[in-house]
């Protein structure tokens, strides 16, 4: 199978870089022939990595860089002084062309700057989401956004939800993805602000399904495809769902080591317990993609081991297969239609109203 994809990664980002991030990216050429694998970072330590391992040696090359961005920095002043550190120069490779995706486990404010600045955003996107997938009782969900943008506007949230539908149904597989807005209880009425103003958007939109207001203990039974909310609350969900999971697990294996009755009954249930448990291991689905870009840009956990970064490789194979860029760029560049207002409703002199398909203010 001829090679397809390039994947730019970043060898230096993340507490285990570069050893878990080359060990993943080994792990995924060795079963996938049609990726290949352009390291940016320190070559010799790069190498050193690759020495551990077999592998066919024309699916990977090296750029050398000689900085590094650490998560201390200022993400703006980083992006723009360190140009040859690997977070830089593989976020060009994408902009160039050279490269189909970056990926990194490295600093979340670098790589958002990162991607909007140097790879630009797709024609008529306001914001760039990340949108990680979540594990829930029914499969997966895809929550957006998750630390992107803390003040987000109506207009964003609704083009957040226009995107998180493309990306469930062509990547995912979901027709006609069920969209949520995160709020504090189902009733219309209620809500902050941004919620409240969001909520008419969303109902009003041709391009998505949406299905109301989903609360926060709703999320994991997976009673939404796509959960829409402003960074801030997306991000506290995420970690919260991510800390309770280990907090269960590790309760779970103290009750079983505690007494010998324990202990046999884990056992037995091991085989059990261990495929339902991997369901629910965030790493399994890669990283959180940074939609809305000219160019494909995947954030992946700052603790990221291999597992998660040969799945985020995966992840962008799906991604460029299904030419979700392109999707996202033709719905956005499209001029909107007059049938396509919002509301409908009359109205007179400078009153703006919302565009159902955009977002834009228009004068009617």
């Amino acid at each position: 199978m001829s090679i397809r994809t390039t994947i730019a990664l970043d060898a230096m980002g993340g507490d285990n870089a570069p050893g878990e991030i080359v060990k993943g990216a080994v792990e995924a050429i060795n079963e996938r022939k049609d990726i290949k694998i352009h390291f940016f970072g320190d070559q010799d330590k790069i190498r050193k990595e690759l020495a551990k391992y077999e592998y066919p040696a024309d699916q990977i090359t090296i750029t050398h860089t000689t900085e590094e961005i650490s998560c201390d920095e200022s993400p703006a002043i980083a992006i723009k002084k360190k140009k040859n550190s690997s977070m830089v120069m593989g976020l060009r490779s994408v902009k160039a062309g050279d490269c189909d995706a970056f990926i990194s486990a490295g600093s979340s404010g670098a790589v958002l700057v990162g991607g909007q600045v140097l790879v630009g955003k797709c024609r008529g996107v306001k914001r760039a989401p990340l949108a990680p997938l979540i594990p829930t009782e029914k499969g997966v969900s895809l929550l957006i956004d998750c630390g992107a943008n803390v003040d987000a506007r109506p207009e964003h949230l609704l083009q957040f939800a226009q995107m998180g539908s493309i990306y469930m149904e062509h990547v995912v597989g979901v027709k006609k993805p069920k969209v949520a807005i995160v709020n504090i209880g189902e009733e219309e009425a209620k809500g902050n602000a941004l919620v409240k103003e969001t909520y008419p958007l969303l109902k009003e939109c041709s391009d998505i399904n949406f299905t109301g207001s989903i609360e926060a203990r709703d999320i994991p039974k997976g009673t939404a495809d796509v959960i829409v909310t402003e960074a801030f609350t997306g991000n506290v969900i995420l970690k919260l769902m991510e800390g309770l999971a280990a907090t269960l697990i590790h309760v779970i294996k103290e009750g079983m080591m505690s007494s010998t009755r324990g202990k046999i009954g884990g056992l037995l249930a091991k085989p059990a317990l261990k495929e339902t448990l991997k369901a629910f291991d965030a790493s399994e689905y890669g990283g959180a993609p940074l939609l809305g870009l000219k160019g494909l840009v995947v954030k992946i956990h700052g603790s990221s081991k291999a597992k998660e970064t040969k799945n985020a490789i995966f992840q962008c194979l799906s991604f460029k297969e299904e030419n979700i860029n392109e999707k996202i760029r033709e719905r956005f560049a499209r001029p909107v239609k007059e049938e396509e207002v919002a509301g409908k409703q009359e109205g007179t002199g400078d009153k703006p109203r919302h565009s159902i398909k955009t977002g834009e203010r228009i004068r009617v």
